[in-house]
C-alpha cells in the first residue's frame, strides 16, 4: 500500500501553469538573441497563485553574484542562468542551468506551492540539462556548489 501512495501522491499538482511568454522568452535566452537575451531570467509564481510568470532579466553585464543579489531572503524563485566557466582542461564553455530557489525562510505555503510546481516550468525550458535546487544561499556557493556541477557536465 506504500508503494501506491506514494505513486498518487506524485499524479498530485497544484494546477499552476506556466504563461505563455516563457515558451518565446527562453527561446531568444537560448539563442543569444531578442529582448531576453542576457546572464539570466528569474521566474515568480503571479499573485493570482496559478500562473508562473517572467519576474526579472538580468542583462548580460551581469554577473552571478548580482543574480545571487536578485534571490528574495523569505520568498521563492525559479531561474534559467547562462553562465560562462573553463574546464578542467582550460576550454572556455557555457551552460544552462536552472535553479530552484526554495529558502527555509519563506512561508511554507509558498514553498510548497513552488515545489509542486517546478515540473510545469521544467518541462517548459526544454534543453536544460542543469538543475540546482538551493534552500540558502550557501547552496549557490560557485566554487564549492555551482562550478563542480558544471565542470561535471562540461
Amino acid at each position: 500500500t506504500f508503494r501506491f501512495k506514494l505513486i498518487i501522491a506524485f499524479k498530485m499538482s497544484t494546477g499552476v501553469v506556466v504563461a505563455d511568454e516563457i515558451s518565446v522568452a527562453f527561446s531568444q535566452f537560448k539563442l543569444k538573441k531578442g529582448e531576453y537575451s542576457g546572464r539570466y531570467i528569474t521566474f515568480m509564481i503571479g499573485a493570482d497563485k496559478s500562473t508562473i510568470v517572467i519576474d526579472k532579466v538580468g542583462p548580460k553585464s551581469k554577473s552571478y553574484d548580482d543574480f545571487i543579489e536578485e534571490m528574495p531572503e523569505n520568498d521563492c524563485r525559479y531561474a534559467v542562468l547562462d553562465l560562462d566557466f573553463e574546464t578542467y582542461d582550460g576550454r572556455p564553455t557555457s551552460k544552462l542551468v536552472f535553479v530552484s530557489w526554495n529558502p527555509d525562510t519563506a512561508k511554507i505555503r509558498s514553498k510548497m506551492l513552488y515545489s509542486g510546481s517546478k515540473e510545469a516550468i521544467k518541462s517548459a525550458l526544454d534543453g536544460v540539462g542543469i538543475h540546482i535546487n538551493a534552500t540558502d544561499h550557501s547552496e549557490l556557493d560557485w566554487d564549492d556548489c555551482v562550478l563542480p556541477v558544471l565542470k561535471k557536465y562540461a
